[in-house]
């Protein structure tokens, strides 16, 4: 680091599946997967070396590539919160708004690593008032290769009242070529509603059916299908970037997306504790690199599907609660499973087995 600070990296493989992690912003920095051919290629985003991930989360306009989000992924309007009748007062980092927990979120920190067997443990304490945030929190984020997935365990403790979200900021293409445009993409989401945003991308405060929008997924899509419609939901975010509402209650793991790329054959699911998807299109990638030796990342080349609770939860009473108290333990559990199929998507819905601890 800048500072001095070394950063340790880590890389986790069994037969199907290679990860590479770094202990600043607990970050994915590559995920191979094989194609239908048994060919494996790196299928998420990542720069080449620290600096660019230190430049760029550092900038104006990060990208977040690959990395632990929280305390509160996703927006929290005009960065500020209410809780148990107390104000608490947010760095605004979006605009007006607080984003992904603020300039020094779990993205922008270095995490102690704790390795396991075939599992790496991501240990971080947020002290009480930390990016205006309340109560100390101690998070452990453990990832590990689960037969032909990467399983995601979050837990979270706190000394005070507080909100948590947390979540991945993996941005995937599974062309394993980062230049690659996504529109081909087959997407299907396990999801019936959303959470409308206005011009801020800031949630309304309803729950929409996606039936009759451009939002609708339920049934395998490909991504630029529908991505310049004039849907106004689409032209206030610039593309997809929503918060789905998964079906069904039960906080069981359960399917929450599928991903599929005709071209190489990688199918990827996505399973989840969570109530929510927030899926993003790359909207702001915007083909720059951040130093002379990261590639540049250009507009609507890679997908984001971050499991969470919804966006500004804390300000809508009627989302569900994503408030934390002393006693309580946070827990929360995403896989996300690599297999290859043909170019016929038609049993695109087929769940499986699924490994969860």
């Amino acid at each position: 680091m800048p500072d001095g600070q070394p950063i340790e990296l880590f890389t986790l493989a069994n037969g199907h599946l290679q990860a590479s992690f770094i202990s600043y912003g607990a970050a994915i920095v590559s995920l191979c997967a094989p194609d239908r051919s048994g060919q494996s290629e790196n299928v998420v985003l990542g720069f080449s070396d620290l600096d660019g991930y230190v430049q760029n989360h550092r900038s104006g306009a990060p990208y977040f590539l690959g990395s632990t989000i929280g305390r509160y992924a996703n927006r929290i309007a005009n960065s500020c919160l209410t809780l148990d009748g107390k104000p608490y007062s947010l760095p605004a980092n979006n605009g007006r708004h607080c984003l992904h927990g603020g300039p020094k979120g779990f993205f922008n920190v270095v995490w102690d690593v704790e390795p396991r067997e075939n599992a790496l443990a991501f240990h971080y304490t947020s002290k009480d008032g930390e990016e205006g945030f309340p109560g100390t929190l101690k998070t452990t984020v453990c990832f590990s290769l689960v037969d032909s997935g990467l399983q995601i365990d979050y837990r979270a403790s706190t000394d005070k009242p507080t909100v948590v979200n947390l979540t991945n900021h993996a941005y995937f293409n599974l062309t394993g070529d980062n230049h690659a445009p996504i529109f081909a993409h087959q997407l299907k989401l396990f999801a019936s509603s959303f959470t409308p945003v206005n011009a801020q991308t800031i949630p309304t405060g309803e729950i929409r059916p996606v039936a009759g929008t451009a939002l609708d997924f339920r049934q395998p899509t490909a991504i630029g299908a529908r991505l310049y419609e004039p849907d106004p939901q689409l032209q206030l975010a610039h593309g997809y970037d929503h918060n789905f509402v998964l079906d069904g209650v039960s906080p069981s793991l359960k399917p929450a997306a599928e991903l599929f790329d005709p071209v190489s054959g990688r199918l990827l699911e996505v399973f989840t504790t969570e109530p929510a998807i927030q899926f993003y299109s790359g909207n702001y990638l915007n083909g720059s690199p951040h130093n002379h030796s990261s590639p540049p990342f250009s507009k609507h080349t890679a997908v984001c599907l971050e499991t969470q609770h919804f966006p500004d939860s804390p300000n809508h009473p009627h989302f569900p609660s994503t408030v934390l108290r002393p006693g309580e333990t946070f827990r929360s559990t995403t896989i996300y499973r690599f297999s290859t199929r043909g170019t016929d998507i038609s049993g695109l819905s087929t769940l499986g087995k699924v490994s969860s601890r």
